[in-house]
């Protein structure tokens, strides 16, 4: 059994203040993030860290049960408050805790604690928690990208199943996961919004076939998945039929308010930091300003997200916050990993291809270009920038 099994106090109730809150929380990653996890959290580049390091992680924080800090403590959440939770995201940031495969814990979990039925909470939850189950997202396809209302995807209704024809793209780490949340067309009706369906998909499903994507650096990250009658239950089903859109909102909200938080783009920026103060002299002023500047918006950015999401999660009727935190923290961590990138000069030519083979100095670079490369995608999922002004400006002129 994983010795990290045996129940610990929630930091919420033993702790004195935030001294008290990082002693616990300092403690235990002192001892449960060894120098493979490290390795794994630093060298990360996409959206999560080595698979393998992500289970182990994902274990150790399930068996300490600080797995799901946002959660409703009935579901299995620490009941910490919004401060306890940004601190300990930020201390496995500064530590190079690997970086969850999380779709599961930070979108779809929420999705069916407000709206599953309890069969749905009784099936999928505990799995998700324990990380047994492993979700990826089936929105985008060829001719649906940030406007999912152009979905095509098809599933008609056969009894006590649906049977879906289609495809879905860009979807990231469904070579990974064991389970898809979807949107499908069942109806077509009068607006493209309507006639849409939410189901919760088995990918080991006979009719699905997953084909790889290589990203800009050369990893694997993003999929493209084939629907050829793939059945699934009528009760894998979100919601009404017809009544998707609705559902798929909701789920974006959740997806755009935690994509990108604070201490992923502090992660990077640790980074950016320790490349700047090794470069010395050789730097010119202007790197160093723009690197105080970089720090002065992440520090911003930190309390608006501390503002933004006293419960963790956005309110239901709530657009503004979810994207304006999306499109803040994405395009900062663009930022960051550009000056990353721009630091590490002629050394960023290097591919992934060189990595331990060369120079240790151009295995930094060629990490930074890695990162760079990886982190354009971060403005177009969960919404393009360009959508997620929309999202505001429509709010301020209403």
């Amino acid at each position: 059994m994983d010795s990290f099994a045996t129940p610990a106090p929630s930091l919420a109730s033993g702790a004195d203040g935030d001294e008290g809150f990082l002693a616990e929380a300092r403690a235990f990653l002192a001892v449960a993030l060894t120098p493979e996890l490290r390795r794994a959290g630093a060298e990360t580049l996409g959206v999560h860290s080595d698979i393998e390091a992500c289970r182990t992680w994902h274990r150790r924080l399930f068996a300490r049960g600080w797995i799901a800090p946002a959660w409703p403590q009935a579901f299995g959440g620490t009941g910490w408050s919004a401060r306890q939770r940004f601190l300990f995201d930020r201390e496995c940031a500064l530590n190079d805790a690997p970086v969850l495969f999380a779709t599961g814990l930070r979108s779809i979990g929420p999705l069916l604690i407000e709206m599953g039925t309890p069969e749905q909470q009784a099936r999928y939850i505990a799995p998700m928690l324990s990380g047994d189950d492993l979700w990826c997202q089936g929105f985008s396809e060829p001719g649906a990208g940030s406007d999912l209302a152009a979905i095509s995807t098809r599933a008609v209704r056969d009894g006590d199943d649906y049977v879906i024809r289609g495809t879905k793209i860009w979807t990231t780490g469904a070579h990974h996961a064991n389970r898809m949340f979807a949107i499908v067309r069942t109806a077509d009706g009068a607006k493209r919004q309507e006639g849409l369906t939410f189901l919760l998909i088995d990918m080991p499903s006979p009719g699905l076939t997953i084909t790889p994507i290589p990203g800009l650096a050369g990893e694997h990250e993003f999929n493209q998945e084939f629907f050829d009658d793939v059945r699934v239950p009528v009760a894998n089903r979100i919601g009404a039929e017809g009544e998707g859109w609705a559902v798929a909102k909701r789920l974006m909200q959740l997806a755009r308010s935690n994509n990108t938080p604070a201490a992923l783009v502090r992660r990077v920026f640790r980074r950016t930091q320790l490349a700047v103060a090794e470069a010395g002299p050789n730097l010119e002023a202007s790197v160093r300003r723009r690197l105080a500047a970089l720090e002065i918006e992440l520090e911003a950015f930190e309390q608006m997200e501390l503002a933004a999401l006293p419960a963790g999660r956005p309110r239901p009727n709530d657009d503004v916050r979810p994207s304006m935190l999306k499109l803040t923290g994405s395009e900062l961590h663009q930022k960051v990993s550009e000056l990353a990138m721009e630091v590490a000069g002629p050394y960023a030519a290097g591919g992934l291809e060189t990595l331990g083979q060369i120079d240790p100095a151009l295995d930094v670079g060629a990490r930074a270009m890695g990162k760079h490369l990886a982190v354009r995608a971060a403005t177009i999922y969960s919404g393009a920038s360009e959508t997620q002004r929309n999202v505001m400006a429509r709010a301020l002129l209403a």
